[in-house]
């Protein structure tokens, strides 16, 4: 479904979570979308979010009917004015989602990680070749502006080929707890959370290479740190201090056809700083794109360092939403692809399942 020419796409949300409020807020600012339903299985989650985002239409000046709200997903693909949908599930039901949205028609805007499991993924790739509905998967960091300005130089070639990648993603006391901290819910912990977001950069920065083998670790020492009162963090309305079952630390070296390679580590919960970094090395020049973009190469027999002057060097939530959610419009449109294809979240969970087999195997896995 792709909306009639020159009027607004009819969207829908499914989830109505903090995620949502993300995807709806910048729905809400693109001229070409209008916010049609939002589902929840907590009717009255979708109530409020309903009421909140007809309220900014109205302030926005949007000449529209009131946003609906529904108790199932089901119910939501069954109005005709939904064209496209953001699935911003728990991770449990990603794929069944985003499957059904898929055989009615409609592109669908997934959510990282896509899937829990490669078997999900798999059947969300096979719904969309089946469909005349698209897929972009929900990696916002691709989107921020330093994301973006370092891949036009990428591409140009500025790097030449990218030979090592190390991402970080380290948080002190971070465990969301409630469903991100149950593992038959959500795949797992930080590595599927927000490690996927810093593999995924990393491995679409060197050219979506072909991973070949992979050697993973985890740990489970800490637990939740739900005993920390001092410092605050973000935490799940489901949290529940009592209940993990997921790691608190991930890594992994990640080998590809061709010889590059990618070393990631990522926590919830450590004895340490917090960490941030995301560093490129190539033939002709290297980069750093967290904690702030820069750019290193040689010139003149000399090593020369690159400072961009762009409105932020560091990742920017905001535009990354708007950008993304804009993406997603065109890319429902037909008017061009995704840069955040379906294939390419399901190589990201091809590459965490196998990290997780490593940790509990002890041996690197061959795919």
């Amino acid at each position: 479904m792709a909306g009639e020419e020159g009027a607004p796409l009819g969207i829908g949300v499914v989830g109505g979570g903090s995620i949502a409020e993300w995807h709806l807020g910048s729905y809400a600012k693109n001229p070409d979308a209008r916010i049609v339903a939002v589902a929840d299985v907590d009717l009255s989650r979708a109530q409020a979010r309903a009421a909140q985002y007809t309220a900014l239409a109205a302030e926005l000046g949007r000449d529209q009917p009131p946003v609906r709200a529904v108790g199932s997903h089901t119910e939501l693909l069954a109005d005709p004015e939904v064209e496209a949908v953001s699935v911003c599930t728990r991770n449990d039901t990603h794929a069944s989602v985003a499957v059904d949205v898929l055989a009615s028609g409609r592109s669908a805007l997934v959510e990282k990680p896509m899937a829990r499991t490669v078997a999900e993924a798999e059947a969300i790739v096979a719904a969309e070749a089946a469909s005349d509905g698209v897929v972009q998967v929900g990696y916002v960091r691709r989107w921020s502006p330093n994301a973006q300005v370092l891949k036009a130089f990428a591409d140009a070639g500025d790097l030449g080929e990218v030979y090592y990648a190390k991402a970080t993603y380290l948080r002190q006391a971070g465990n969301p707890g409630g469903w991100f901290a149950d593992r038959s819910i959500s795949g797992g912990g930080p590595l599927i959370d927000v490690g996927v977001h810093f593999l995924d950069l990393a491995w679409w920065f060197m050219g979506a290479p072909r991973a070949v083998a992979v050697s993973g670790y985890t740990s489970d020492r800490l637990g939740n740190r739900g005993n920390i009162e001092s410092l605050s963090r973000w935490k799940s309305a489901d949290y529940d201090v009592s209940k993990n079952s997921v790691e608190d630390l991930a890594g992994a070296v990640v080998r590809f056809e061709g010889g590059a390679v990618l070393h990631l580590d990522v926590s919830y919960s450590l004895h340490g700083r917090p960490q941030v970094g995301l560093a490129l090395f190539g033939e002709r020049g290297g980069a750093e794109l967290e904690p702030e973009l820069t750019l290193f190469t040689e010139r003149h027999d000399t090593i020369t360092e690159v400072v961009p002057h762009v409105d932020s060097r560091s990742f920017d939530i905001v535009p990354a939403f708007q950008n993304e959610i804009d993406g997603f419009m065109r890319a429902a449109r037909g008017l061009e692809p995704s840069i955040a294809p379906a294939a390419h979240g399901l190589e990201a969970v091809r590459i965490v399942t196998a990290v997780y087999e490593s940790a509990a195997k002890g041996t690197e896995i061959t795919l």
